[in-house]
């Protein structure tokens, strides 16, 4: 993205969050406003996009919550639009929306139970794209952080993860793609691996027959090891998403970053 001199720590003037109302995408959308970025608050929950919303207006930040479901083309027209309606203009994009989906052995594994984890994760991270490049461009330039997993990328110990790692393990093969398509229009996109972090996404996992699929193993110490086997939390990842937006970033592209605590290493 264009370089700013003396605003290193401002990632943008205006970055669109999806999945933006829990969670790292709550975390993100905070700590970006917090440091001066107008925020679209995107989320299938319009309850819980504009409470990131208020959230972001009592720390005295500017932000527009809109009710979007990021896999549908129609709907992602209109939430461009408003978020290019009252900003003027994009320079980030935080690409976050998703679910675990259902984790099951293969054979066991629905075909719908697929087409809902590939559709949610996969199909609105390029729409997400596809709707936002153009501003981007028109911009002068920017930068996105697809928001990807250790899990199918770095790990595959989570029995009957398989449409899940294989939507991860896409985000990343994406980004590394458009990071080369996307350079000669100064627009930088990076990924963020998360191990475990302390967020309410187990809500949307339905796990059948583990037993079936894993392989045991028992970390006795915990799985995270520099914090004692606890999660990591939602301001942690949004601290890492804050700088890959910011210029201090801006010789890296096409990188994937894995904020695990050393969960990936161990496993």
């Amino acid at each position: 993205m264009p370089t700013h001199p003396g605003r290193d720590l401002i990632p943008t003037d205006a970055c669109l969050v999806t999945g933006a109302g829990s969670g790292i995408g709550r975390g993100t959308a905070i700590a970006l406003a917090r440091n001066g970025t107008g925020i679209a608050a995107f989320d299938l929950d319009r309850a819980q996009a504009n409470q990131t919303a208020a959230m972001i207006a009592e720390q005295g930040g500017r932000s527009i919550a809109i009710e979007a479901d990021a896999s549908s083309e129609e709907p992602m027209d209109e939430a461009i639009r408003q978020t290019m309606g009252y900003f003027g203009g994009l320079d980030g994009v935080v690409v976050n929306a998703g679910i675990n989906g259902t984790w099951a052995p293969i054979d066991d594994l629905h075909a719908d139970e697929w087409d809902r984890t590939i559709r949610v994760n996969l199909r609105s991270t390029y729409m997400t794209l596809n709707k936002t490049v153009p501003c981007l461009k028109a911009n002068g330039g920017g930068s996105v952080v697809i928001v990807s997993s250790i899990n199918g990328t770095r790990t595959f110990t989570n029995p009957g993860a398989t449409a899940y790692s294989a939507t991860k393990a896409a985000q990343v093969a994406i980004a590394q793609q458009l990071a080369l398509e996307l350079a000669r229009f100064a627009i930088r996109i990076n990924m963020v691996c998360p191990g475990a972090i302390d967020t309410n996404i187990s809500c949307s996992t339905e796990v059948r027959h583990p037993e079936r699929a894993e392989v045991p193993v028992i970390w006795p110490q915990g799985s995270v090891p520099i914090s004692s086997g606890e999660p990591g939390r939602p301001e942690d990842v949004a601290d890492l998403i804050s700088f890959l937006l910011s210029d201090r970033a801006r010789h890296i592209t096409g990188t994937p970053i894995f904020i695990d605590g050393g969960e990936g290493v161990l496993r």
